[in-house]
């Protein structure tokens, strides 16, 4: 049966296949040889073939994995592409001339400060280490507590001698050394910055190292310390003393007394402030630290038990005489809570009859002026820090707050605005109202204006009102530069009065060790009289030492037998590092908040008592 193909031909729709196998393999085999003897398209030979045999991929063995040649072509060609251009990088970054940041050089301050601290080498007594970079100092006073019978301190070696003699007064040097560890405490990362801080720390160890030496401090109760070692006659006798005699400390022979004391409270508690303000700087070295802390107890204890003036009825009412020993304890006391965290010395410190007998309720001419004798004023800068940064509250907020607007008073007289003090015409405050050697006070009021400026920019304190006025605390700091820039030598006679910065400066300092050349001769007691009565300079340069200063008319005679105007001293000195280190650097590098508090356990307000029972 056929049907109608509907492309044109005819169309087999039920036939029955009668061919045999051979025959439809012989017709195929035809049709093979006829399909193969023209070209045919690709649809043709897909219908035909079937679909193409693809093409084996080829690999690499690595070893520990096996890929794809193709990508490992890839891979391999990247790298040293990227090996190419990085080499080529290179090339150009080291051809190509560099343009180097170099730090800015290091300002007055900063310069002025590493010769600052130079002064305390060339201080020291005793045995002195090789590193001590002084070339005409040698070891001295090898004898020192030996040579006098009487007492029973044996070893008194070390320490620093207290000016231009050997004397070593125990009372301003403690003070110093106070005065040094707060500077540490508050400005670590400045001395670092100046690369001095291991030369300060250095400096504070060596007098309290010899401060230990000075009372027994392994035991928990003492009944005498010792307050000086050396003696300076000025009555002009014929036996051999350290103010007599005028040669180098390397050449004492004569006897040097130990002046020892039984009832000196005012010595003792400032022992204590500067023992317990060096464990604070030597924190991590907890041994020492315990040691240091442990002595400042011990003392306190002393200074608090036996009442009494060290300068009372002795020779140091001559040269270091004290007025009072109630400032000390506020003083002390606030270093040893620093230290141990201990409240009892808060409620000491913070106790209104202390303060009263300290003179912290009435004014008086020196009231506000920080020195050697007078702590008071550093004392309440120290505990204003904590009702700035702690505010302990009750039972202390109330003596706080006064210390802290006493503290906002006295730093607005030192202000240009105000006549609390008057000033030379060459713009230098008088703090000691005209009276002879007044940089020791300049410096210390430097010290704690940038300190208590430092202090309100950490709390993010603005300024602070001098009655209805309000200061920028910038003008605290521009106070401190003046007055260190005058002692640096913007002032009339554009002199500097730090021996060895700048170029004019006091070549005639009162100073033994400076004024005796170093000579392998060795000048018997009036023997060195005709270099102390000498007009030639110094032959040996104290590097770092600030002398007495000018006079209140800003004139200044560069003699060596007029102490008032060229004699240094420790204290003095003490401030100046204090001031220059707070000044240096950049400005936006404050104070160190939280190592004073290190000790100091978190503080919880006590709640205050309960109202008195209401009775109708």
């Amino acid at each position: 049966m056929y049907g109608r193909d509907p492309w044109g031909g005819a169309l087999e729709i039920n036939a029955t296949d009668s061919a045999t196998d051979d025959d439809r393999s012989r017709n195929l085999q035809d049709f093979d040889k006829a399909a193969l003897s023209r070209n045919l398209d690709e649809t043709q030979q897909s219908w035909l073939l079937g679909p193409t045999e693809q093409k084996k991929k080829k690999y690499v063995d690595l070893g520990c994995i096996i890929v794809s040649r193709k990508v490992f072509k890839w891979t391999l060609g990247c790298i040293i592409a990227a090996a190419l251009i990085a080499g080529f990088v290179t090339l150009i970054v080291k051809t190509v001339p560099k343009h180097r940041h170099h730090n800015p050089p290091p300002d007055n301050y900063t310069l002025a400060l590493r010769k600052a601290i130079m002064f305390f080498n060339a201080q020291r007594s005793g045995k002195l280490p090789k590193h001590n970079n002084v070339s005409w100092r040698g070891s001295s006073a090898l004898q020192d507590g030996k040579s006098d019978g009487s007492t029973t301190f044996k070893n008194l070696v070390g320490g620093y001698y207290d000016a231009g003699d050997a004397i070593k007064f125990n009372f301003p040097q403690s003070f110093a050394l106070t005065v040094l560890s707060w500077s540490v405490i508050e400005y670590p990362a400045k001395y670092e910055a100046a690369g001095e801080l291991t030369h300060i720390k250095d400096v504070i160890k060596w007098g309290t190292d010899y401060l230990l030496k000075t009372f027994n401090s392994s035991a928990d109760t003492i009944d005498r310390l010792v307050s000086q070692v050396g003696i300076g006659d000025t009555s002009g006798g014929p036996d051999p003393n350290d103010h007599y005699c005028w040669v180098r400390p390397e050449d004492i022979d004569y006897p040097r007394p130990v002046t020892e004391c039984h009832s000196c409270s005012d010595l003792a508690a400032e022992m204590a402030a500067a023992l317990a303000s060096a464990s604070i700087v030597f924190k991590d070295n907890k041994v020492y630290s315990q040691k240091l802390v442990h002595g400042a107890r011990t003392l306190f204890k002393f200074a608090r038990e036996q009442r009494g003036r060290y300068s009372s009825g002795n020779e140091a009412s001559i040269f270091y005489n004290s007025t009072s020993y109630w400032d000390e304890f506020v003083w002390g006391a606030s270093w040893l809570y620093y230290a141990t965290g201990n409240t009892s010395y808060l409620q000491l410190a913070t106790t209104p009859g202390i303060a009263k007998h300290a003179g912290a309720f009435w004014g008086g001419p020196d009231y506000g002026v920080f020195s050697w004798d007078n702590k008071l004023f550093g004392a309440q800068v120290l505990l204003s820090r904590l009702r700035l940064f702690l505010s302990p509250g009750y039972p202390y907020e109330e003596i706080l707050s006064t210390f802290h607007n006493q503290t906002s008073i006295v730093m607005c007289s030192f202000l240009p605005f105000f006549t609390s003090f008057n000033r030379t015409k060459g713009g230098l405050i008088e703090l000691n109202h005209g009276r002879p050697q007044p940089l020791q006070y300049v410096v210390n009021a430097a010290f704690l204006a940038t300190l208590y400026s430092d202090y309100l920019a950490a709390a993010d304190t603005p300024g602070w009102y001098c009655g209805p006025n309000f200061y920028s605390t910038d003008v605290l700091r521009e106070f401190a530069q003046t007055q260190i820039d005058y002692i640096l030598g913007k002032n009339p006679r554009k002199m500097s009065y730090v021996v060895g910065f700048g170029n004019h400066y006091p070549k005639r300092v009162h100073h033994r060790g400076a004024s005796v050349p170093k000579n392998k001769v060795k000048y018997n007691c009036k023997g060195g009289w005709k270099w102390r009565d000498s007009s030639k300079p110094n032959p040996n340069i104290l590097v770092g030492a600030m002398v007495a200063g000018p006079d209140k008319n800003d004139g200044f005679h560069d003699v060596r037998t007029n102490y008032n105007y060229t004699e240094p001293t420790l204290a003095g000195n003490a401030g100046l590092v204090a001031a220059l280190v707070a000044l240096s650097g950049d400005k936006s590098v404050g104070i160190d908040k939280n190592t004073i508090f290190s000790a100091v356990p978190p503080m919880f307000p006590t709640p205050p008592p309960p109202p008195a029972a209401w009775k109708p």
